[in-house]
């Protein structure tokens, strides 16, 4: 009975169990038929960024491979390149034998997706290959020598602009370049886009220092000596740094030894790019404190980034609560492209078409890392944008501003350093400290205008001096309108001023304290301050007294004279002419009459004349002359008395003059004043004197050796002030560039100088100590002021009234003739039509004869 009960139940369950395995043999063979596609990852698996990559690839293919109904298996093929371009390229080919991939991703350096390009395109069978990186400077004819390579990244220009603008914004003139040796020169390109970018800013690459490339895996504690010494900075002074590129582990090294040796903190100033930006966030390294970082701008507000950035927290849990960075997110869009380029493809799909799918949607695509679109085998961000952060410590940012490519900084980019509690932006250079303070050379082998400069020694010490002048009293001023305390030292210095500008050339000094004039030959070498003192070349003669013989006609101009005579002899004549039939002294001939008239208005300049006017309209020209007469004769008087008491000098002499005559002139104040002499004057070798002392000048002169002196015009305007009297100084029409301290090529000391020097000179303390210590007031009398001939426009108003009243008085002396002669008109019957009148004379009888002479109408018949 049990026995067919075994036997019916086993004849019940074979079937069952039969069925069950075609039903699962089924599903296995429903599943198998996914098409796969192999795609072909080369990573870095020793760097941050690597390990990130892979992490966001595997993310984006478990996405594609997870989605229900899909028929496509999309499966990574990782390989750890290490950076090497020939390991890459080797581990491609194997890729393409033996996985039988169809796109190959990746390669971190370009140098590696250079050489992958190159392999690839040497094979038979073409596929895609997309980049994470891209050529610094874009190679000519790329796509003509790859037409299969996508770039998944932008070259390095933008950022180095970005770089430059950070830079200018601070007002740095001198950087120093930090990388990390790759042992393929990749950064050969980007330091020739920064350098383009730093000199439209006005700056320049001062130095730069190569790392040493280190590997995690075989050096966990680096030798970092060299590296230190390398940063004790023998020759150049600039304490801003720009790290272009490096791992982290490397600048982690990088900046403990930099702060160990007190070069990160408040005047130093550290820029780094996005490669190391971007990995900082979960690294509790506090010595980068107040480091300017850059990154690219993405949105991190949408649900899509949101999602991702939790699952890449997830499956990267070996850093804590790391955040994916740029380079991630475009290693996600990278696998997202082409798993949505698989979903449009047919089931017989080739290498072509999908390459042609992927370009496709990569014209227009809109990613986690953002909007972007194919531009000659680049995928470029629409709208890419640098955020530029401020690393307060190890685990936090500071945002301080943003950077689009076409517009730069809207704003000031801020300072945030939290270790120092900054709240202005580092110097970027090395500034001096009480243990070594800045060291200024003092011109002291110049004997001559010690106004300017004067150091003597204390008590006959050869090592303590005592500096004073009217420059140092600026530079002093100078310090107390510093925002900050500057310690420094004098350092006198014996030879020219040339050798003084060669030594803070060289770094012997790093700043020069006197009265430097700005020339173009030294402003090649160092840097000047704003000028705090004009400075041209002035000639100094002796003084040429005028002693004229025709001085006495110096008072009135030709045109006065000409003029005076003019109204003079009219005057006579309109005075003859009224009183020749009433006055007696007009008797005799008619030359007789006038000579009378003439002598009369002639006596009467200087009031002299005896003789009596009779009519009254002579009497009225007579006393408007006198009137003239009494303003003319007070302005000679006044302007020769002016002219021959106070001499001046005739400033007749010309450095033309000079030159064709040959005569000898001195000079003093620096060889280019006597290279100004031959090349802008061309005086002769042999007629250029140096004269090299102030008091030198006088007995030079005395002694005929020289004729003509020529100066700096502030010394010039000491000498003459000292001198008052014997000599006049002539200003020549050229400038120089002005009296200005000097400082080491881009030192933002200058800078502060220039400002502060600005500031005295428009609240007038300059110019107030220049009057008091160079060119006292009451040391000399102003005699600027010289004596100039009367013109005739002082006196037109009179002579127009004299000539116009003369006139009216002649004529109206006509008028009782004029009525008499209308009157007999009008008596018909006595007169006839033809009635003239003539003149008759009557003789008188006394002893001073004169003759009456009337005019009588009378008939003619």
């Amino acid at each position: 009975m049990s026995f067919c009960f075994t036997f019916h139940t086993n004849r019940l369950l074979v079937p069952l169990l039969i069925t069950c395995l075609i039903i699962c043999l089924e599903g296995v063979a429903v599943q198998n038929e996914k098409i796969v596609t192999n795609v072909g990852a080369i990573i870095n698996a020793d760097s941050r960024i690597g390990k990130e990559q892979k992490a966001a690839m595997e993310i984006a293919a478990e996405s594609f491979n997870n989605k229900s109904g899909n028929t496509r298996e999309l499966i990574l093929h990782f390989q750890d390149s290490g950076g090497d371009p020939f390991l890459a390229a080797s581990e491609v080919e194997e890729l393409i034998k033996e996985k039988k991939v169809e796109v190959i991703v990746g390669m971190e350096t370009w140098q590696e997706a250079a050489l992958v390009a190159d392999h690839v395109g040497n094979q038979s069978k073409k596929i895609p290959v997309i980049s994470f990186a891209a050529p610094a400077i874009t190679v000519p004819l790329m796509q003509q020598r790859w037409p299969f390579l996508i770039r998944m990244a932008s070259n390095g220009s933008a950022q180095m602009k970005c770089i430059a603008d950070i830079v200018s914004a601070y007002k740095w003139k001198r950087v120093v370049v930090i990388y990390e040796d790759d042992g393929y020169g990749g950064q050969v390109g980007l330091l020739a886009l920064l350098s383009e970018a730093l000199q439209d800013a006005n700056a320049k690459i001062e130095n730069h220092l190569v790392l040493p490339r280190l590997n995690n895996s075989s050096m966990a504690k680096p030798n970092w000596d060299e590296v230190e010494e390398l940063l004790k900075l023998p020759t150049f002074q600039s304490r801003v740094f720009i790290v272009l590129q490096s791992s982290l582990p490397t600048v982690t090294n990088l900046f403990s030894v930099a702060r160990k040796m007190g070069l990160v903190g408040r005047e130093s100033a550290w820029i780094i790019t996005e490669c190391i930006t971007s990995l900082l966030d979960p690294q509790g390294d506090d010595s980068m404190e107040g480091t300017l970082g850059i990154k690219t701008d993405y949105a991190t507000e949408s649900s899509s980034y949101a999602e991702f950035q939790k699952e890449f927290q997830a499956k990267y849990a070996e850093e804590n609560n790391s955040k994916p960075g740029i380079y991630a997110l475009r290693a996600y869009d990278t696998i997202t492209v082409i798993s949505k380029a698989l979903e449009r493809m047919p089931n017989n799909t080739t290498n072509t078409s999908l390459q042609n799918m992927i370009t496709t949607l990569l014209s227009n695509y809109k990613g986690l890392s953002g909007n972007m679109h194919l531009k000659e085998g680049a995928a470029l961000l629409d709208s890419l944008r640098f955020r530029i952060i401020n690393v307060v410590d190890g685990k936090r940012n500071k945002e301080l501003n943003f950077w689009p490519p076409e517009v730069g900084f809207s704003e000031g980019l801020g300072w945030e350093a939290s270790h120092e509690n900054l709240t202005r932006a580092p110097q970027g250079w090395g500034m001096p400290t009480a243990g070594k303070p800045m060291k200024f050379g003092v011109p002291a082998g110049n004997k001559h205008f010690g106004k300017f400069v004067k150091v003597e020694p204390r008590n006959n010490s050869s090592y303590d001096f005592s500096y004073d002048g009217f420059s140092i009293r600026i530079f002093y001023t100078v310090l107390t309108h510093l925002n900050y305390h500057l310690p420094f030292e004098f350092v006198p210095f014996n030879g020219s001023y040339d050798d003084l500008v060669e030594g803070v050339y060289n770094k012997t000094f790093d700043a020069a304290v006197g009265d430097f004039t700005i020339l173009p030959e030294r402003m090649e070498k160092v840097e000047f301050t704003q000028p705090y003192m004009k400075s041209g070349l002035s000639m100094i003669v002796v003084e040429k007294y005028d002693e004229s013989t025709w001085m006495f006609v110096r008072p009135f101009t030709w045109k006065i004279w000409v003029a005076s005579g003019a109204i003079l002899i009219y005057t006579s004549l309109v005075v003859w002419f009224l009183e020749r039939t009433r006055n007696p002294e007009f008797d005799g001939s008619l030359k007789n009459q006038i000579g009378t008239a003439t002598y009369i208005t002639f006596s009467s300049l200087f009031f002299a004349h005896k003789e009596k006017v009779y009519t009254n309209f002579a009497r009225v020209v007579f006393l408007l002359w006198l009137f003239i007469v009494l303003i003319l004769s007070s302005s000679y008087t006044a302007s020769l008395s002016s002219m021959l008491t106070t001499q001046r000098p005739t400033l007749n002499v010309t450095t033309e003059m000079l030159n064709k005559t040959g005569a000898k002139v001195g000079w003093d104040g620096g060889p280019f004043v006597s290279k100004y002499l031959s090349d802008t004057y061309k005086f002769d070798a042999n007629n250029r004197i140096n004269v090299s002392s102030e008091n030198s000048y006088t007995d030079a002169f005395k002694s005929k050796n020289i004729t003509a002196m020529f100066l700096e015009l502030p010394y010039a305007q000491v000498y003459m002030n000292e001198l008052c009297e014997g000599y006049t100084s002539i200003t020549e029409p050229y400038e120089f560039g002005g009296f200005s301290f000097i400082f080491q090529k881009g030192s933002p000391i200058a800078r502060d100088f220039s400002k502060a020097i600005l500031e005295l000179l428009e609240n007038g303390y300059i110019k107030q100590l220049q009057n008091e210590l160079l060119t006292p007031e009451n040391q000399c009398p102003n005699t600027n002021s010289r004596p100039k001939s009367l013109s005739i426009n002082s006196f037109s108003g009179l002579y127009v009234i004299c000539g116009a009243t003369s006139t009216l008085c002649l004529l109206l002396s006509f008028t009782p003739c004029v009525r008499k002669s209308q009157k007999q008109e009008k008596h018909e019957g006595n007169a006839g039509p033809s009635d003239e009148c003539h003149l008759r004379s009557q003789h008188s009888n006394s002893p001073q004869a004169f003759t009456f002479v009337e005019i009588e109408c009378v008939p003619q018949r």
